[in-house]
């Protein structure tokens, strides 16, 4: 069985202000689609006849991620949660203790969720070129035909060829400069290190207690003491956290004996920059790319998005403009890189502009903080049909709601009452309180907070349709039974 396993973590900080702390790249329409990047990811599996693919994200981010499996009707989906990031081998680790648990030992199909390939055929033919090869035992990574000289990528030596597309991996190195990358790609021997795998989780856990024993072991304790929570598997936090931080690549595959490569050549990408991005999209005759309201005047080579209104551009050549409700980015296309610069001074500044948008989606709905100012804040609160907020009071803040469409269902103390458009309701500081929309369409109301203290960690849940009280209280996260992972028996 082919279990593909979809790895949704990283904050894409390259792409700031689009893709922040909590509403990362791969949560994002980026490539000329409607679709997620993590969204046209599980799509392009279509038609390689795979198991429903698994979830690795981390916990800030489960929401959102279960949200974009339900619009694509995969609501049964399973979605491993990491509470801190350890890099990629731990995470496919864990994905390889759960599924080797739970199934006849399966070979994982291990995607990034943040890449586009364009030629969904010529990625199909290249996955089921290396399924006999991890039938064999092998663990195969998919190098990617290079284009040009690319110093952002790391490449692989081709060795042995295996018959196809198929060759022994002759040796992995690192990020090169310009002209040992024009080297390579003159020599034809060296390919794009892709990240993404193949290879059968027992393989996969044999091989990483040979060469990081420490880390299976973390990851033995982590999911042995986790515990299963709706569509939600929560690993213990504590033993992840003694987790050594890893990546697949120095763990496994660059020690193994067993690394094979297959080549990949369908247009791919891992959209790690704006002018990455640039290069993929569709453009017009003078090379522009434009997203959303956006005029222009003789401008060539460059790149606007503009979210919430209008961006005029004059006479303007190879530039990247990103306008968002909060935060515009105007950057030459040759600096993109550097905008991760941003993002840490915006960290150092203690400012919050990279952790999330303006918008805040939620599992009930979405609230964009339209004002503040000293001690007040004003939201515009959706609530989706029966969806409902958590029971909660607040230390710190009062609220008054105001409803503009739809009906909310109100408990303000020891009352529940209804609230329609135009009415509107107090909530005093500490009073236990409620919000719920019964009805058939979203809605939509006014949120005017006020008091000394207005910050988000000021929510005392009580109860919680969407398991975000702590599991001694919450009915619904029930123990995970994994007894087998506490020393799994592998194959010899």
């Amino acid at each position: 069985m082919l279990l593909p396993i979809i790895m949704a973590g990283g904050t894409g900080s390259r792409l700031w202000p689009l893709s922040r702390q909590l509403n990362p790249k791969q949560f994002l329409p980026l490539a000329d689609s409607n679709l997620s990047m993590l969204q046209a990811t599980i799509k392009r599996l279509d038609g390689l006849n795979a198991a429903l693919p698994r979830l690795i994200c981390n916990e800030q981010h489960r929401f959102l991620a279960a949200e974009q499996l339900r619009q694509l009707g995969l609501d049964s989906a399973s979605i491993l949660l990491e509470p801190t990031g350890r890099n990629t081998a731990p995470a496919i680790a864990l994905a390889a203790l759960q599924a080797y648990s739970e199934t006849q030992d399966p070979i994982l199909l291990v995607l990034a969720a943040d890449h586009l390939i364009a030629d969904v055929e010529a990625f199909h033919a290249s996955v089921r070129s290396a399924l006999p090869l991890a039938e064999q035992g092998k663990l195969v990574t998919f190098g990617i035909v290079p284009t040009h000289a690319e110093t952002g990528y790391g490449y692989i030596e081709k060795g042995q060829p295996l018959g196809g597309d198929a060759f022994a991996v002759n040796q992995f190195v690192e990020k090169p400069d310009l002209a040992t990358a024009t080297d390579y790609l003159a020599s034809g021997d060296f390919l794009w290190n892709s990240g993404m795998f193949m290879f059968r989780a027992s393989r996969y856990l044999e091989e990483l207690e040979r060469f990081q024993p420490e880390i299976l072991d973390a990851c033995r304790k982590a999911l042995a003491g986790g515990q299963q929570d709706l569509v939600f598997t929560r690993i213990d936090a504590v033993a992840f956290s003694a987790c050594p931080d890893d990546s697949i690549d120095y763990a496994v595959m660059e020690k193994t004996a067993d690394a094979v490569m297959v080549a990949l050549d369908a247009g791919w990408s891992d959209i790690g920059s704006w002018s990455a991005l640039w290069d993929v999209s569709a453009k017009g005759e003078r090379g522009n790319v434009f997203k959303g309201d956006v005029l222009d005047q003789g401008s060539r080579n460059t790149y606007v998005h503009a979210d919430s209104r209008l961006v005029s551009v004059v006479g303007v050549e190879d530039l990247v403009i990103i306008e968002t409700k909060d935060a515009v980015l105007v950057a030459h296309k040759d600096k993109v890189q550097d905008v991760k610069k941003i993002v840490e001074q915006l960290k150092r500044d203690d400012r919050k502009e990279h952790i999330n948008h303006r918008e805040v989606y939620r599992p009930w709905g979405v609230y964009d903080s339209i004002d503040e100012g000293h001690r007040y804040q004003v939201k515009h609160i959706t609530v989706k049909p029966g969806a409902k907020l958590s029971v909660q009071m607040h230390h710190h803040r009062a609220e008054h709601w105001i409803v503009v469409s739809g009906t909310a269902k109100v408990t303000n103390g020891d009352t529940t009452f209804l609230v329609t458009e135009n009415q509107s309701t107090y909530i005093p500081i500490g009073q236990i309180h409620a919000l719920e929309n019964p009805g058939v369409i979203p809605l939509e109301l006014i949120e005017v907070q006020s008091g000394p203290y207005l910050g988000e960690d000021d929510i005392v849940r009580f109860e919680d349709k969407y398991g975000r009280v702590p599991p001694a209280v919450n009915a619904e996260v029930t123990s995970i039974s994994v007894p087998a992972l506490a020393a799994p028996v592998l194959p010899s």
